[in-house]
């Protein structure tokens, strides 16, 4: 069998309701395992907004609310 290259551990907490939701669509789609169908949620959700891979050089200040020249203003006006 070949060794997956997932080396990224990724711990999250669900409520009962996100839980059962999960689990209709693990075995609605078959899926062998609730890892394999949280994978398949979270390829589609990030499909369906646009990012189906994150651009390895995009930094955290990158998903702001405010775009480049709002930010910058906010810091002139904060003295940063």
């Amino acid at each position: 069998m070949p060794e997956l290259a997932r080396g990224e551990r990724l711990q999250i907490m669900l409520n009962g309701d996100e839980l059962t939701a999960v689990e209709d669509f693990r075995f609605h789609k078959r899926m062998p395992s609730r890892a394999a169908a949280v994978r398949e949620l979270l390829r589609r959700g990030l499909a369906a907004e646009g990012f189906l891979v994150a651009n390895p050089t995009s930094k955290s200040q990158d998903f702001g609310v405010l775009t480049g020249e709002e930010a910058e203003g906010e810091e002139k006006e904060s003295g940063a």
